[in-house]
């Protein structure tokens, strides 16, 4: 979760949850046979989840456990309560988890009451609730798998990538007592599926088709909003689409919230999933137009949308490696927002990611995440791929887009951008192997002297640069 601070807005928090948007959560496994089955439904201000898990296990771990950013306070066990007597919701390691009081198996039928509420999350989806009490929940939240002690949930990985399931993704229905449910952009009595990846919207929030994108929006929303984010989408996107080909969706729903104007306070917060993207406001400082907010809002827009092309049509193969995708499309965001903008300020962006890459980067930048310093895949990875884009200046006359272009290409069919494949097409377009180096010490190790690490990563490329004092100061 990125926050940007802006100080000609006072009290300005901008929370751009792109590191959510480049995860994907774990294929099932080819050699499960069975999986849980859940039923989420609501009924009035009443949210009931009812579990049917499918073998005895004395530990069923949560899929996605992530905290709250800032506080670092796990959110499930704030919004959830088991009503099954004997079982037991509680925080094991960097796992939220259900077991039995007792130490025995789980109950296979277990019933929790739950109550939806936004937060800012580290690296992962929230809940977005409107202001006619309609609510969209993630589908992934609802996943867990079997382990056989809470001990053993210590031993489970935070990337659940590659980890061996006992079983597949929880098979989940959702459905409303008071009306239809949104799936998928149609409105539907109920739905089941498995590893939906996508947000179900409970409630009567409009949906209006557009020609080029399909929104979503809160009634109370500020109209200017909706009506900056309908002209710029489509802009953004064709120059993406220009520049790398067709992405994963041409025609995505936007979705967004509005927590009402919270004096002191503006904020933008959200998500991209397959063919849709996720916005939430908050604060008093969004209820009219400014050059700041609309600048904000453009940057969101564009970060959130490069991951159709970084991030879903290809993405990380391990979490670690979210600086491929979180990093790449900030600078897709900074050079597709100068060249439909020429007069927009590229430079204090991507001054930002030095800045902030080199006071992230004294520890491993693939370990981040597990420090909640989820920055550094942006700030990082944006540095990285400056290196790449003057790499390939200095060999082809190209840009970002054109080193990303053929790795986006030669990726479709899997799916997947992995880490020697970024850095194997640096060596090839640089010649100069100790760039590659110097960037996997930074990833792996850290280093006790990042900016002169980085410097020299921006010497070995071509990027123009200079020291001022300890800072370094893009040229």
């Amino acid at each position: 979760m990125l926050k940007i601070r802006l100080a000609a807005l006072p009290a300005l928090i901008f929370a751009l949850a792109a590191c959510a948007s480049g995860a994907t959560e774990p294929p099932p496994p080819v050699h499960a046979d069975s999986r849980p089955a859940v039923t989420v439904t609501r009924d009035g201000d009443s949210w009931i989840a009812d579990y049917t898990l499918d073998r005895d296990a004395v530990v069923w771990a949560f899929f996605r456990s992530s905290l709250i950013n800032g506080s670092r306070r796990p959110w499930r066990l704030e919004q959830w309560r088991v009503l099954t007597p004997g079982v037991v919701l509680e925080r094991v390691g960097a796992r939220d988890i259900l077991r039995a009081a007792d130490g025995g198996p789980v109950p296979r039928k277990v019933r929790i009451a739950f109550t939806p509420k936004s937060e800012n999350l580290e690296a992962d989806y929230s809940a977005l609730v409107f202001t006619d009490g309609s609510v969209a929940l993630p589908s992934a939240q609802f996943d867990v798998f079997p382990l056989a002690s809470t001990a053993a949930v210590l031993d489970v990985p935070d990337d659940l990538n590659g980890y061996p399931l006992e079983t597949g993704p929880a098979m989940v229905t959702w459905r409303d007592r008071s009306g239809p449910i949104l799936f998928r952009g149609r409105r539907v009595t109920e739905a089941t599926e498995a590893q939906a990846n996508t947000y179900i919207l409970f409630g009567q929030a409009d949906l209006v088709e557009g020609a080029r994108l399909t929104t979503v929006a809160d009634p109370q929303l500020p109209a200017w909003i909706g009506d900056a984010i309908e002209d710029f989408a489509p802009r953004v996107a064709d120059y993406y689409a220009r520049r790398l080909g067709p992405g994963q969706s041409d025609h995505p729903t936007i979705m967004m919230s509005w927590a009402g104007p919270t004096p002191g306070r503006t904020s933008m917060g959200g998500s991209v999933m397959p063919g849709l993207i996720v916005m939430a406001f908050d604060g008093e400082g969004v209820t009219r137009p400014s050059d700041g907010v609309l600048g904000m809002a453009r940057w969101f827009i564009g970060h959130e949308s490069a991951h159709f092309w970084l991030g879903q049509t290809v993405r990380y193969e391990f979490a670690r490696d979210a600086w491929i995708t979180e990093g790449g499309a900030d600078l897709m965001a900074v050079r597709a927002l100068k060249a439909i903008d020429p007069g927009w300020d590229d430079r204090t962006e991507l001054q930002k990611e030095v800045d902030d890459c080199v006071r992230l980067a004294d520890e491993p930048v693939e370990a981040a995440g597990t420090r909640g310093e989820h920055r550094a895949y942006y700030a990082c990875g944006a540095v990285f791929a400056l290196a790449a884009e003057a790499v390939q200046k200095r060999a082809t006359g190209g840009d970002w887009f054109d080193f990303l272009q053929p790795l986006i290409e030669a990726n479709r069919a899997d799916g997947v951008l992995t880490r020697d494949e970024w850095l194997s097409a640096l060596d090839r377009t640089s010649g100069d192997p100790a760039l590659r180096r110097d960037i996997e010490t930074l990833l792996d190790e850290g280093s006790d002297d990042a900016a002169g690490l980085i410097a020299a990563v921006l010497d070995r490329s071509g990027v123009a640069h200079r020291r001022d004092g300890a800072r370094l100061v893009l040229g």
